[in-house]
């Protein structure tokens, strides 16, 4: 898990980097990276490339592109650590939508754990002058997406191999990237080029390794130490980016990244 966040963080800093360009060349070569990788293994691996759920995998592929290309954008205006903190609500909403699509409860500590991860964000809005009212919109309408997303992959199941759904999930964002892109494409210089090349290779590093842990390891362990991520990304926002976080800010984050990993120990517990 901690490999997998480290992967995912360093993909975060690239993509903040490169948002010089525009977001959508951003969300194509984040696709392209990942999406040969999955054809690479799907035909090793001789699995069936339009899977077995189709019409869920393809929900799945939109909601998740729509997620990502607005979480990319959000980091155009709010820092890196900012914006993957307020991403991490999605299990919130993913929660809320479990009530209606797959008759899950929630438990009366599980909404004060999200009242306090709320109250995180509240703070970051409300006392933090850092946080612009563009890139809050846009990474809370990320969140509830990837809620959706969640969702979405809790219903396919076991039914479709992970790298099936990934596979639908890359492709989407690589076609969608690359045509919205053509308006707007500016080709890379120096040094970006490499990092666009490497960028979807690190986001499918990510997933390999998060899932992996997931598999092998006991959930109330493991899971928490995925929001690693949002203190690497702040780590190397500072050191790379140069990024500046004020005391609301620190304070915002915490409280909100604390909310999540109680809840996520909670489930673990009440599920065993």
């Amino acid at each position: 898990m901690t490999l997998g966040t480290l992967a995912f963080t360093i993909m975060n800093t690239m993509v903040k980097h490169l948002l010089k360009y525009d977001v959508y060349q951003v969300v194509f070569f984040r696709g392209l990276g990942s999406l040969i990788i999955t054809m690479a293994l799907i035909y090793k691996m001789k699995l069936p490339i339009l899977g077995n759920k189709k019409k869920l995998l393809i929900f799945r592929a939109l909601t998740g592109t729509l997620s990502m290309t607005l979480f990319f954008a959000s980091m155009k205006y709010l820092s890196a650590a900012t914006a993957v903190s307020l991403r991490y609500l999605a299990p919130i909403f993913s929660a809320i939508f479990a009530i209606y699509f797959l008759r899950e409860k929630i438990k009366l500590p599980q909404w004060f754990f999200f009242l306090i991860s709320f109250t995180g964000v509240v703070i970051l809005k409300g006392l933090d002058t850092n946080v612009n009212n563009i890139g809050l919109t846009l990474i809370l309408a990320a969140a509830v997406i990837t809620g959706l997303v969640y969702i979405s992959i809790s219903k396919i199941g076991t039914q479709d191999h992970s790298l099936i759904i990934i596979n639908y999930f890359m492709l989407t964002a690589t076609v969608f990237g690359g045509l919205m892109a053509i308006p707007y494409w500016k080709n890379p210089v120096g040094l970006d080029w490499a990092l666009f090349m490497v960028l979807g290779v690190f986001g499918f590093i990510g997933q390999y390794f998060m899932t992996k842990a997931f598999q092998i390891g006991a959930n109330n362990l493991v899971a928490p130490l995925k929001y690693l991520e949002v203190l690497f990304t702040g780590i190397l926002g500072f050191l790379w980016l140069g990024e500046v976080y004020t005391m609301y800010s620190l304070i915002g984050i915490l409280l909100i990244v604390s909310g999540l990993v109680a809840n996520v120990v909670y489930k673990s517990k009440y599920r065993a």
